[in-house]
């Protein structure tokens, strides 16, 4: 079995210097140098990655320079640092090397730090893994060496006999840095024979290679994308940001969401459903719609409000970044802030319209929200004359030339063969078991090779097929989240923590610009903490709730 390591082990690996780790500084300057291929490659004092061919006319491939800004009338200059080459790893300067210390028999490892795991990622991913392995691993090696590899790509080993095995031939009590001051003290890199059996090669080999196909099919961090000032300036340039949004855009109206503790799909689960997420069963609606009516008036949407991060989506329309708004909400407050038809695919659709289930009429959706409230079947008046003939014992309160509201029991069609769905209307919100509408894929396939900036707002990316968007995505497009929790299934550059409306007022107020809602003024004189909690991760908070 494999995990995915953090850097923190509990059993942590000795650590040596920096010259004992594969990316080794040039002692010719105070700049850190390295060898990629034929050219070279150099980290200036802000550590971002830059080519002795950068400046050269010649190179098409880059985007960095120096970008004008409008900013409040004020014309800002920025420097950008998105090269489509962005992707391409550092060449380590040595392969690995592993000691042996001759009196105790026993291994010592180098160091492995995030950087170099990231490093090594994006090699495999670069390169493949012929070049990877032919590049990081010295001719004479043994099984060692492949745990190692394993611990370099960010993994972890669960099969605790095994890791008591390795244990038993590594020195977890001393650092390479102690060899080298210690004249008495040497390591040889020749091995007479392996410190671990056959058994435990195969279960390595086996290892590895999950270890590698899951990075193959996974997205790399960008190595020059992790601090909010990176963000900031990309907000400045871009002209064509995604933005995928759920629930959590709302909760700050009272909108619950769904998956959360206090979340909807929590109060319902008294219903005794075998899963609650029934309530949006296509099949089930149509076997008895009153699963859903029973239940619906908890989910329909407040109409003529929204969020101040509805408002900041609407800001970068008003700007003409936004490239598309991808929601996953039913709630329809996007179009009240303001967001255009065509600069909006509601990928599980809305209230907005209801149609008819049996002859597909539609209507506004707020037409049948009256119904909804009252917990009643909302009916369609074209397909009520014949309802009637097919649940003549059904109690119908618009026995008084009224169709729009009846009361259903669970009476069978006198037919038998009739669902109790006929006739009745169903909000356009896609169900489980639905197809997504057709907007969808059509607008999709292209804005995902147009986008230069994906932003994700409050969704916990656990429904597919939006949740698969930020894997369609070219590899060196930054992928920004804004949510409550994090998401660990995907591999975003930066995750901002904490409540939607929050981090993007924080972001908004760096950027130098203001969102166009009522409690802009609050939120704009708000001071907020932004702290690093690791590469890449921050959380957001008032700072008055610390």
């Amino acid at each position: 079995m494999l995990m995915s390591a953090t850097h923190e082990n509990k059993r942590p690996l000795p650590h040596g210097n920096g010259e004992d780790s594969y990316f080794n500084k040039s002692k010719n300057s105070g700049d850190e140098t390295f060898v990629n291929e034929n050219k070279k490659i150099k980290l200036d004092e802000s550590n971002s990655i830059t080519s002795n061919e950068e400046n050269s006319d010649d190179n098409k491939d880059s985007n960095e320079g120096y970008v004008q800004v409008e900013n409040n009338g004020t014309t800002q200059v920025i420097k950008t640092s998105f090269r489509k080459d962005v992707l391409a790893p550092v060449m380590p300067s040595k392969s690995i090397s592993i000691g042996r210390d001759p009196k105790t028999n026993k291994y010592l490892f180098p160091e492995i730090t995030k950087d170099d795991t990231l490093n090594a990622r994006i090699f495999l991913k670069y390169y493949g893994l012929r070049k990877f392995l032919d590049t990081y691993l010295p001719e004479q090696l043994n099984t060692l060496y492949l745990y190692y590899i394993i611990k370099l790509l960010g993994f972890e080993i669960t099969d605790s006999a095994l890791v008591a095995a390795i244990y038993k031939v590594v020195d977890v009590d001393s650092d390479l840095e102690s060899y080298k001051n210690d004249p008495d003290k040497v390591l040889v890199y020749t091995y007479p024979e392996d410190p671990l059996e056959k058994k435990h090669a195969v279960r390595l080999i086996k290892d590895l290679q999950r270890a590698v196909n899951k990075i193959l099919c996974t997205r790399i961090k960008l190595s020059n994308f992790s601090e909010t000032q990176d963000f900031v300036d990309k907000l400045k340039v871009a002209k064509k940001i995604l933005v995928l949004t759920g629930a959590g855009v709302s909760t700050s109206l009272g909108i619950p969401d769904f998956r959360s503790s206090e979340g909807f799909y929590s109060k319902i689960r008294h219903l005794g459903l075998d899963d609650p997420q029934d309530v949006f069963n296509y099949d089930i609606f149509v076997q008895d719609p009153s699963v859903f009516y029973n239940i619906a008036h908890m989910v329909l949407p407040p109409e003529n409000i929204y969020s101040p991060l509805h408002s900041f989506i609407k800001m970068l329309q008003d700007k003409g970044k936004l490239l598309r708004n991808y929601t996953q909400n039913i709630d329809n407050l996007e179009s009240y802030a303001g967001i255009k038809p065509e600069k909006l695919v509601q990928c599980h659709g809305s209230f907005a319209t209801a149609s008819c289930i049996t002859c597909h009429w539609q209507l506004p959706g707020e037409k049948i929200f009256e119904n909804i409230r009252s917990l009643e079947l909302p009916l369609c008046p074209y397909c009520y004359p014949k309802r009637r003939e097919y649940f003549p014992t059904d109690v119908y309160e618009s026995d008084k030339e009224t169709p729009d509201g009846a009361s259903h029991n669970t009476q069978l069609s006198s037919l038998g063969a009739v669902p109790k769905s006929y006739g009745v209307l169903k909000p356009d919100i896609t169900f489980f078991g639905e197809a997504l509408p057709s907007k969808f894929h059509k607008t999709i396939r292209e804005d995902v090779l147009k986008c230069d900036l994906l932003i994700c707002i409050g969704t916990s990316l656990k429904v597919a097929p939006v949740s698969e968007i930020v894997n369609m995505l070219p590899a060196h497009v930054p992928q920004v989240l804004i949510n409550k929790d994090p998401v660990k299934h995907a591999e975003f550059d930066i995750s901002y923590l904490g409540l939607c409306d929050d981090v993007v007022a924080y972001i908004t107020e760096k950027c130098g610009w203001d969102i166009p809602h009522d409690k802009w003024d609050t939120l704009k004189d708000t001071e907020f903490e932004c702290i690093k909690k690791d590469r890449g991760v921050y959380t957001v908070d008032q700072e008055e709730n610390h």
